[in-house]
């Protein structure tokens, strides 16, 4: 007798075949005679009943006191179910309690909040919706590696401590072994770095792209796929502090290879999953969002939509629309902007390139216009930007200038300079939240619920 995924035994299990399933019961009902037991494993959507009779040996002392939330073994033999919805059962020649559940078990056969899901990190993936996330997660995980091994690129494991601010924003953790309540100080009062763990001030990663930039430059095309951190301390539905980056490098290549990449990702991602979990994504389609099935076909057959950050302004300028958020030449696009392009103007994905160099970080390539950087934003519907990229500046003399521009310490970036000075080439490159692809994917309105275990201002539990 072979234990089996319910998965499996649902797609390819035979009536009269002895099996073994193990999992948890999201239901029970116990009636005179019988006790019809849903069993989940959490491989797929659908649980599989297990009917238990009165002549198995513990049917009194055990199976009879099973409730919502236990754990069990229940062997015995497949059969077509009359039960509506469902295609087969067990009709359990034993059953086997591996793990009791109390009274107050929180997951009872209602719906719950979001909200009041989130305060139970270590039981919501019992789910319905968490399953579903979770399963949807690893298969856009899959098809990501899929996608890129297919291709010839390396995986790249980048440092998660690391001495440099990619984005040139500021807002990184610290990660020190001193003492707070005895920090050591320098003459001038500031924190004396030389005496922690790496003998400078570390943080974590807010993106692994200058590492990978480093290998691209060896050894052609590769991608990280890995956590990242900001300390940005926004509270709203589309930020965490620990998120899931997918960030491909590729030398030898322009802006415009790098579009091309972005969009056959994309759709590479979204026939994956679409493939991989009919179930899942329908799950979403009719609970979450009815429109999710249609946004990621319209992703895989239609063709992205390209256009300048100066055409994109002219759009919304000649729109009407009344923005919360004026538009002009110069300030970064919203997500209301972004949505307007994509939703109502074209009604497909877009990608934005050539955007002001002032609202754009220190490493994209300087465009011959001087004022606009090879830098390109992909635009989805319902999210706005999914995915940000750029040519990157190769040029010595280009790179140095910009990083003073922004203000930025140049000893920080002198490998990253001397990168430009050992065989420099044309590279380029873009970056993906894993999470907000989920997100986009599933429907689902709030970050928090598409990652296992969100961190957030003021939340980091389990």
């Amino acid at each position: 007798m072979t234990k089996e995924r319910i998965k499996d035994l649902l797609d390819r299990g035979a009536p009269g075949e002895d099996v073994t399933v193990e999992g948890w019961l999201r239901t029970v009902r116990h009636s005179k005679n019988v006790s019809f037991l849903d069993v989940s494993d959490g491989s797929c959507m659908s649980g599989i009943q297990a009917v238990a009779a009165p002549e198995l040996a513990n049917y009194e002392a055990e199976v009879r006191k099973l409730t919502t939330g236990c754990c069990v073994r229940v062997a015995g033999r497949l059969a077509e179910s009359p039960g509506k919805g469902q295609r087969y059962e067990i009709q359990a020649g034993s059953v086997e309690v591996v793990g009791h559940a109390d009274d107050d078990y929180p997951l009872q056969k209602k719906r719950h909040s979001f909200e009041f899901l989130r305060t139970l990190g270590h039981l919501r993936m019992r789910t319905n919706t968490f399953g579903a996330v979770m399963r949807v997660r690893n298969a856009a995980a899959h098809a990501i590696h899929g996608f890129f091994q297919e291709r010839g690129f390396i995986h790249l494991h980048s440092p998660i401590i690391t001495l440099s601010d990619c984005e040139g924003a500021g807002e990184m953790f610290r990660v020190s072994t001193l003492d707070p309540d005895r920090t050591p100080r320098t003459e001038s009062g500031a924190v004396d770095y030389s005496r922690d763990f790496f003998g400078k001030e570390a943080r974590l990663t807010v993106s692994g792209q200058l590492e990978a930039e480093i290998a691209a430059l060896a050894l052609s095309n590769v991608y990280t796929f890995g956590p990242t951190f900001r300390s940005e301390n926004s509270n709203t539905s589309r930020h965490l502090a620990e998120f899931w980056m997918v960030e491909p490098e590729m030398a030898f290549c322009d802006i415009q290879g790098d579009m091309d990449l972005a969009e056959a990702f994309l759709k590479h991602l979204a026939k994956g999953v679409l493939e991989s979990c009919p179930d899942d994504m329908a799950f979403f389609n009719e609970r979450i969002d009815k429109t999710v099935l249609e946004t990621l076909t319209d992703i895989v057959d239609q063709p992205f939509e390209r256009m300048t950050y100066t055409e994109a302004v002219a759009i919304l300028e000649r729109s009407g629309r009344s923005f919360e958020y004026p538009v002009s030449w110069g300030v970064n696009l919203q997500s209301e902007h972004e949505r307007y392009l994509v939703e109502e103007h074209v009604g497909r994905p877009v990608m934005v390139i050539d955007y002001p160099k002032e609202i754009k970080a220190f490493y994209m390539y300087l465009n011959d216009d001087e004022r606009t950087v090879a830098a390109m934003d992909v635009l989805v519907p319902k999210i706005g930007e999914i995915i940000g990229g750029s040519q990157r500046e190769h040029r010595l003399d280009q790179l140095r200038q910009r990083i003073n521009e922004c203000g930025l310490p140049e000893d920080e970036y002198w490998w990253y300079l001397e990168l430009r000075r050992y065989g420099s080439a044309p590279h380029a490159g873009f970056g993906l939240g894993f999470e907000r692809l989920v997100q986009f994917m599933t429907g689902l309105g709030n970050i928090r619920d598409v990652i296992p275990f969100p961190r957030v201002p003021g939340f980091a539990e389990f």
